[in-house]
Order: structure tokens, then C-alpha cells, then sequence
């Protein structure tokens, strides 16, 4: 009997344990910014992620793309933003489906220098805009794509 009685005493503890680790799982995963992502024009998305602020031209964001992709599904992009005290790198895509195509959050002590590989419709313009405790810098480049990517 007290052998039945500690399997039944494990069990529930068990079961408590696990309810209480698996319950609030779902409250620590990250919030998916779902309107960041949504289909739009390039104009729509920046109005989404900066309201109205004032993005400024900068010579200080190096975008490392091949001028011409062979193939719209892989486009590997680097990016090296010199600016000091960087916050936030968005990289968009203009002729994308949804153009917001990452967003990186960094350590203002960290290097701001990111890479991905992002997939492109079309021939169009690569963004990417940098977000500091001073403002919102942004260089752009344009990219050939010479086989379709997302369904061009």
C-alpha cells in the first residue's frame, strides 16, 4: 500500500510540475509584430513603421548586394551601418508583396553589422533603414533579379 501510495504522490506532483512549467510558455514567446508583415505597398509599411518621422539620406549605411541576382529566391545582403548607437536595422524590399522582409534589434555596443538572405519578386529597390537615438537614417540600392523570386 505505500508503495501505491508514493507512485500516486509522484504523479501528481508530476502533473503539477508540468502545468506549471507548460502554462506559461505561450506568455514568454515574443509578440509577432503581424501589421509590420502584411501585404502593402512600400509607402503603407513605412507609415506602419515610423508613422510620419523624418528618414534621413545616409552615406554611413554600406548595403553589400550583387547588383544583378541570378536567382530572386536567395539574394544574400549584407549590411555595415557606421552610425553610433544603433537600435534597430529594417531591411525592406520596394517591389515585395510585403516589403518588410527583417528587422533586426540590436545592443547599441554592438557592431551594427547584419546579413540575411532575402527572397525578391522583381528587379527593385533594397532598403534599409537604421533607427538611432538620434533618428532614422536610410540608403537604398537596387538589385536586377533575372529569374523570379517570390512567384515574378
Amino acid at each position: 500500500m505505500a508503495l501505491s501510495y508514493k507512485r500516486r504522490q509522484f504523479f501528481r506532483q508530476l502533473t503539477g510540475l508540468l502545468a506549471a512549467v507548460c502554462l506559461p510558455l505561450p506568455l514568454a514567446y515574443a509578440r509577432w509584430p503581424e501589421a509590420h508583415y502584411a501585404a502593402s505597398p512600400l509607402d503603407a509599411t513605412l507609415k506602419q513603421l515610423f508613422n510620419d518621422t523624418m528618414i534621413e539620406p545616409s552615406d554611413q549605411i554600406d548595403i553589400n548586394v550583387p547588383l544583378i541576382a541570378e536567382n530572386g529566391a536567395v539574394v544574400p545582403v549584407t549590411v555595415n551601418v557606421a552610425l553610433p548607437a544603433v537600435q534597430k536595422i529594417y531591411l525592406l524590399v520596394e517591389k515585395n508583396p510585403v516589403p518588410l522582409v527583417a528587422e533586426f534589434a540590436l545592443s547599441e555596443k554592438m557592431q551594427a553589422v547584419v546579413s540575411a538572405r532575402v527572397k525578391m519578386a522583381q528587379t527593385s529597390d533594397v532598403w534599409v533603414i537604421a533607427e538611432t537615438a538620434a533618428g532614422l537614417y536610410k540608403a537604398s540600392t537596387t538589385v536586377k533579379v533575372t529569374i523570379g523570386g517570390c512567384g515574378g
